[in-house]
């Protein structure tokens, strides 16, 4: 659609990037505001972010790696091209490498588990949201041919250049059904994060929900992923499966945990 906000001759300032550092920022920002209402160290907080997004980054290009292995296996080069450093990566594998980011610094820093947790739910949610938004500028992540009447059809050359988007077809916006769907999960974490609730509820929401939605999303995506075990689900759906699992279990401990419920908390 738009991947270039600005271009001088070879250079220019990419509309995916500018997108993604302004998601950074306001998930931050959600992210701090929380913390201060609930007491939680707001500068450990801060570094917990930066550590978390630095994770991500990696995370979300590793996976990428691992879902493309052929083509980089013979061209490894292009592990450390302009190209792959501008590609958005694949998100789930930036989710779990964060959360194992933040679990090691959490408990290093001994800061309470399941709260701060709590704490950065909405603002990953938020985030995810307008980096999916950066994704539709860029055409990457695009969806599967349709002839819906919402359907979409990408004509900028730049957008074909920088990601293979095909060009005058239409698809399914799957990257404005992705940040649609963040941006309702947001403000419903929002909304719960500021009632009752025992700690750990509202990551629990936000890895169930996002992962639901992701699964549901994914079955109008076009990508080239291999399908495991046999079964119709790719790799994502995988990985999705398994977060939401691990929500789950998070809120079934809950109900054998004898925890005191955080108190509604006035904005």
């Amino acid at each position: 659609m738009f991947p270039k906000l600005i271009s001088y001759g070879d250079f220019f300032l990419p509309t995916y990037g500018v997108l993604v550092a302004a998601a950074f920022l306001i998930g931050l920002l959600v992210t701090t505001r929380l913390a201060r209402r609930v007491g939680i160290n707001q500068e450990l907080v801060v570094n917990l972010v930066v550590y978390c997004a630095l994770a991500g980054l990696l995370g979300a290009k590793l996976l990428m790696f691992v879902f493309d292995w052929d083509h980089f296996w013979a061209n490894p080069a292009d592990m450390f091209s302009l190209s792959t450093l501008r590609a958005a990566g694949v998100y789930q594998g930036g989710l779990v490498l964060a959360i194992v980011t933040a679990i090691w610094y959490v408990r290093r820093h001994r800061l309470p588990l399941l709260p701060t947790f709590d704490v950065f739910a909405p603002g990953i949610a938020i985030g995810h949201g307008i980096g999916k938004l950066g994704c539709f500028a860029a055409g990457c992540c695009w969806g599967k041919e349709c002839d819906l009447p919402w359907a979409i059809t990408f004509r900028n050359p730049d957008a074909n250049a920088l990601t293979g988007v095909p060009l005058r077809v239409a698809l399914h916006p799957a990257q404005l059904y992705e940040m649609g769907a963040e941006a309702l999960l947001f403000g419903f974490l929002y909304w719960r994060f500021g009632r009752p609730h025992k700690p750990g509820t509202i990551i629990a929401l936000y890895l169930i929900l996002s992962s639901v939605l992701r699964f549901g999303i994914e079955f109008t995506r076009f990508h080239e992923q291999a399908l495991p075990f046999g079964l119709p689900f790719s790799i994502t759906q995988w990985i999705a499966v398994g977060l939401a699992l691990a929500g789950g279990a998070i809120l079934m401990m809950q109900k054998s945990s004898s925890a005191k419920a955080i108190p509604s908390l006035a904005h």
